[in-house]
């Protein structure tokens, strides 16, 4: 399928538990060294180059029973599986992402409990998750630098964060509330790594700093770094890697009293926004889904201001879509749309994007949608045992738009 489509390369994850099955570098699984070889020596043989995260929410179960990401120690096991997986496929793989989307892992997984493992600690568990995968993160591009980076002075590590456009509804409250969600969202796992003073985002810090001493907490809920933290985590970056989907308004409120009742996907209480979106924009069939190209520049704009013009590699982008629909029209409408703002981003405002990663190339299991909703390129067929792959009418657009490196292409006619 990538070679169909032309693809220059092709972004995977390795499974933790499928190269160390115990969490713990003592024992490496041969089936999963194998594997993993053979896909990456696959790639290589086709002219598509690796592209490789090392962790997509699947820890070993060893480690969630010691606490998983709640555990300070978590950011050595984490370095040591990663050196691990630097050693065995470093020679080939010049491109890696330590932590897709940290903030999914934190928020859903360890404050709200709808993801894995379902820890509902959303006032301050939360907080010490985001610490230890930025240690996580930090140590990892350490242990690279240190013990691979002399050998393979090409290799270049970031993490991908999951970058929602958020902008204000109406008010300038709104707008400066806008700007908070965005240091939340984003600042909490940027600023330590990409700003050049290093530590939280100070408007954020300094929120939660206060509510926690309202509530009677001694200390504030979001743990702060050692200043040899901040040095050790500061500027261990060689490009920033891109996850956008979609964009939301935000309505800040006066007091948690006027949140709306189910605050859990639409606000938060401890900033007192509720979360909406614009008539004009469009859905797909994921219930959190909001169409917005310009959100897509807005957020490269936002990085370029933040954090100076750091190379960017957009490593997820795409549209969720009802199963089994072979012509897929409004897929192809929203990467020709968002096609056109990165663009637009390179074009007019100097925003270093070096590269582009649809999501996703095949029909997969979408954690709490399972399989009712679906972002592949290529239709995968559940309901029969050899799961074929049919390609979509988006898939033979894309590979038009590969080929000729423009975005002045024929949209493909539909299928029969």
């Amino acid at each position: 399928m990538a070679k169909e489509l032309g693809l220059d390369y092709y972004r995977f994850s390795i499974s933790w538990p499928r190269l160390v099955p115990n969490g713990f570098a003592d024992q490496i699984s041969e089936d999963g060294k194998n594997y993993y070889n053979k896909l990456i020596d696959g790639l290589l043989a086709n002219g598509i180059e690796p592209v490789v995260t090392l962790y997509h929410w699947d820890l070993p179960q060893r480690l969630q029973d010691y606490g998983g990401w709640l555990n300070p120690l978590i950011s050595d096991w984490f370095a040591d599986y990663a050196r691990v997986a630097f050693s065995l496929f470093g020679d080939r793989v010049t491109t890696w992402l330590t932590i897709n989307e940290a903030l999914v892992v934190c928020t859903y997984g360890y404050g709200m409990g709808v993801l894995a493992p379902g820890i509902s600690e959303n006032d301050y568990g939360k907080y010490v998750c985001i610490k230890n995968i930025v240690m996580a993160h930090g140590k990892a591009y350490r242990v690279y630098e240190k013990e691979f980076k002399a050998k393979y002075p090409y290799g270049k590590i970031s993490l991908a964060n999951h970058f929602v456009w958020y902008e204000g509804d109406a008010t300038a409250a709104d707008d400066a509330a806008a700007e908070l969600m965005r240091q939340q969202s984003y600042g909490l796992y940027c600023h330590p790594i990409f700003s050049t003073e290093g530590g939280w985002p100070q408007s954020v810090a300094k929120v939660i700093a206060e509510n926690s001493k309202r509530e009677g907490y001694p200390f504030s809920r979001l743990p702060d770094f050692t200043q040899e933290e901040i040095e050790l985590v500061r500027g261990t970056y060689d490009y920033l890697g891109l996850n956008h989907y979609t964009s939301r308004t935000v309505i800040q409120h006066a007091s948690a009293d006027t949140l709306p009742a189910n605050i859990a996907f639409t606000g938060s209480t401890e900033f007192n926004v509720s979360f909406s979106g614009r008539e004009e924009w469009g859905a797909g069939s994921s219930f959190w889904f909001r169409i917005n190209p310009p959100g897509l520049r807005s957020v490269m704009r936002w990085i370029k201001q933040e954090y100076g013009n750091v190379d960017i590699l957009i490593t997820e982008n795409g549209y969720s879509d009802k199963p089994n629909t072979i012509n897929d029209d409004a897929r192809v409408d929203y990467y020709r749309g968002y096609l056109e703002q990165v663009l637009l981003s390179i074009k007019e405002d100097g925003v270093n994007v070096t590269g582009y990663t649809a999501w996703t190339l095949m029909d997969n299991f979408e954690w709490i949608e399972g399989y009712t909703s679906t972002f592949g390129l290529y239709q995968v067929d559940f309901s029969q045992a050899e799961r074929p792959r049919t390609p979509r009418k988006s898939a033979r657009y894309y590979a038009s738009i590969v080929k000729a490196n423009s975005l002045d292409v024929p949209v493909p006619k539909d299928e029969l």
